[in-house]
């Protein structure tokens, strides 16, 4: 069974910055999509960034694009995303994500992924 194992959240004042990890393992890591969604309390999960880990390639939401970077450590199976300039309206619970492997396209989507991880805190007070 794939698991996906997110840290790094914590609290931090706006402005900061945080990274986040996700370790991967019983999963094809190789040329596959991994993405980090959100959710804030009374919100819908929505999509923050995707990477496709074989070339990579990498996709962004437009409320984060300039302040996060996603980035990959494939010797690790481990896909991170650095997020600097934090705002109040990051705090959300940030989930690690990947695709079923032999997809065609790699976007931060949700419909894409099939298996999650359980969740890491982001608290960013103003």
């Amino acid at each position: 069974q794939v698991q996906l194992v997110e840290s790094g959240g914590g609290s931090v004042q706006s402005g900061g910055s945080l990274r986040l990890s996700c370790a991967a393992s019983r999963y094809t890591y190789s040329n596959n999509c991994m993405g980090w969604f959100r959710q804030a309390p009374g919100k819908e999960r929505e999509g923050v960034a995707s990477i496709y880990t074989g070339r990579p390639i990498t996709g962004y939401a437009d409320s984060v694009k300039g302040r996060f970077t996603i980035s990959q450590d494939n010797a690790k199976n481990t896909v991170y995303l650095q997020m600097n300039s934090l705002k109040p309206e990051d705090t959300a619970m940030y989930y690690c994500a990947a695709a079923d492997p032999g997809g065609s396209w790699c976007g931060p989507e949700e419909t894409l992924f099939a298996y999650w991880g359980q969740g890491t805190q982001v608290t960013v007070s103003s």
